[in-house]
């Protein structure tokens, strides 16, 4: 891997977060704090700025991203919207790839690995739901670990479940990256994180709860997982007692005011489409009933912010890849030829 695009690699984690909506909430028994979700974003793309005209400067070039999207489905067509456009402010090259919803899984998996051996392409994202015929599991493990920004290959998954520097998911990591730019403590707090899904949740309760002296920089907090089939009156013990409340389940109003304590952390990542009753229109919610919450102790107002995902810095980036690009590769090798492919 080249020198350039083991640098361009790392700045790609920073951009992934775009389709994520947070809302944090603070309840203080004497004065509400508001997270400025935007101003964050905008200082961490600042930052990814700073260092892609820095590699310019160097002599390498701009790092390249490469979106797949498969099918016409309008929210994924908004979500790389944003992707490339957050590419353009930080001076990342990208470019997408849009297939029809029929295409065979075999011919996807043939423009997936144009891409892995394409040498000007350093990250690269397969733009999830995929059509009902197309496998997944077996598109995710596709994409080369080392452009696998979305960190959804299952080697990256590994690499991620035992604490080793590699791509996390944009979500949990721009969760986490909100935490520590505010100052919220997570060592030994009690957190709740509603929702399991593999992209979202799992990932979210693994950064929260890990030991944080390892590559990930994990949370080192007591956490709870709740799903679908937690009963009502579990999930309100673990809410009220909990510190911090992640939720990510896509169920409007599931977390209300008497499930929190004071002065704990809310963070809502849920993203839930419903028809507005005064206008009629369609609106986007969270899974916190805001309206219900925000009358409760100190709580003012709820911040939606498009949060852009940090991972890691640059040059521990470029340590890390050099070390594992030749493994990785032959690793997803044998995963292509055995398992998926």
């Amino acid at each position: 891997m080249s020198a350039r695009m083991t640098a361009g690699v790392s700045c790609f984690k920073h951009l992934l977060s775009t389709s994520m909506r947070c809302r944090y909430m603070s309840k203080r028994t004497l004065a509400a704090k508001l997270i400025d979700g935007r101003k964050i974003a905008n200082e961490i793309k600042d930052e990814v700025k700073f260092e892609v005209e820095k590699m310019v400067k160097e002599g390498r070039r701009s790092p390249s991203l490469c979106v797949v999207l498969v099918g016409d489905d309008p929210a994924s067509k908004t979500y790389i919207k944003n992707k490339i456009k957050a590419c353009q402010y930080t001076g990342i090259e990208s470019r997408s790839i849009q297939l029809p919803e029929t295409i065979k899984e075999a011919e996807l998996l043939d423009v997936i690995h144009g891409l892995n051996n394409d040498e000007s392409v350093d990250g690269i994202l397969v733009q999830l739901p995929v059509p009902d015929h197309i496998t997944e599991r077996r598109v995710c493990n596709a994409v080369d670990p080392s452009k696998d920004v979305d960190g959804f290959n299952v080697i990256n998954v590994g690499r991620f479940c035992s604490d080793q520097m590699t791509f996390i998911p944009a979500t949990p990591a721009g969760v986490m990256e909100m935490l520590r730019r505010t100052g919220i403590e997570t060592f030994g707090k009690n957190a709740v994180v509603c929702g399991r899904s593999k992209n979202v949740g799992m990932p979210i309760a693994m950064l929260l709860h890990a030991d944080g002296i390892y590559e990930t920089k994990a949370g080192d907090a007591t956490t709870t997982i709740c799903h679908r089939y937690t009963p009502d009156d579990q999930l309100r013990i673990f809410t009220k007692t909990a510190d911090i409340v992640v939720s990510a389940t896509g169920i409007p109003k599931l977390i209300t005011a008497d499930m929190i304590k004071e002065g704990a952390t809310i963070i809502d990542v849920g993203i839930n489409r419903i028809k507005d009753e005064e206008t009629g229109k369609t609106k986007i919610v969270g899974d916190v009933d805001f309206n219900e919450v925000a009358n409760k102790a100190d709580l003012i107002k709820v911040v939606f912010c498009l949060l852009m995902s940090v991972f890691k810095e640059l040059r521990r980036w470029d340590k890390i890849i050099k070390c594992h690009a030749k493994i990785c590769s032959h690793m997803h090798q044998m995963l292509l030829r055995r398992f998926y492919v």
